[in-house]
């Protein structure tokens, strides 16, 4: 049987899972800043509640992103680490398809067209299309970084059937999602990413982990003073 390892800290919560012979083992827990000091820590944790040796995992599955910057880097580079040492490939998964995933697992078909849209700060998100078809998903919009505006354009011309994602709480004022099912928050984003991991698998997803490289949209990762005061005018006069 498979045994596949997981990980995801491109949000504020960091996500672990463990699939082995059926059963699933994961963890949640604070990410962002505490990332980089808790993932590998956490990761030994989990295998030993599992009675799993890093030896008997097949691949290590990474989220990629798009996401924070310090997360992805962290995940990528625990995840990169590990396979190199114990000499085992890398799965680099989508972090907001993980969402969809969520999403799917919870509510069945009613998610099945899902665009995903996170808060990527500096008034700003990350956002693509899923959409579940004959056992897997396909990509109609590829993960982005934009605007709000820009999304609610589109949503206006082509109304979205399923929205997930921490965005909707934060521009949820500034959108029009018409008659669209709304998810702000994941059921477990660590489950959700078993799933991936096992599709991503027995997909030959599977790289050399020498290859694994997170997905960065954002070039810039700070704002200036007068930039941040543009963009809370700009979201006053929304």
């Amino acid at each position: 049987m498979t045994c596949l390892l997981a990980i995801d800290s491109s949000t504020e919560v960091m996500s672990i899972a463990l699939s082995r012979d059926g059963d699933t083992w994961v963890f949640e827990g604070e990410g962002g800043a505490q990332a980089s000091q808790r993932l590998l820590p956490e990761v030994l944790a989990l295998l030993q509640r599992a009675g799993c040796a890093l030896a008997e995992v097949d691949a290590i599955g990474f989220g990629r992103g798009p996401g924070a910057f310090t997360g992805l880097r962290s995940a990528c580079s625990v995840a990169q680490g590990l396979a190199l040492g114990a000499g085992k490939p890398v799965l680099a998964l989508d972090s907001l398809l993980l969402v969809a995933q969520d999403a799917f697992d919870e509510l069945g078909d009613t998610a099945a067209d899902c665009w995903v849209a996170m808060d990527a700060r500096m008034d700003e998100v990350y956002a693509a299309h899923y959409r579940f078809d004959q056992g897997r998903w396909a990509v109609p919009a590829s993960p982005m970084l934009c605007r709000p505006e820009l999304l609610a354009s589109r949503w206006a011309a082509a109304p979205p059937q399923c929205v997930a994602g921490s965005a909707l709480a934060v521009f949820g004022e500034r959108w029009h999602t018409g008659s669209a099912l709304r998810r702000p928050s994941a059921r477990s984003r660590a489950a959700a990413l078993a799933r991936l991991a096992e599709a991503a698998w027995h997909d030959g997803a599977a790289i050399d982990a020498a290859l694994a490289l997170p997905v960065y949209l954002r070039d810039k990762v700070a704002q200036t003073t007068a930039e941040r005061e543009a963009a809370q005018r700009a979201r006053a006069e929304a």
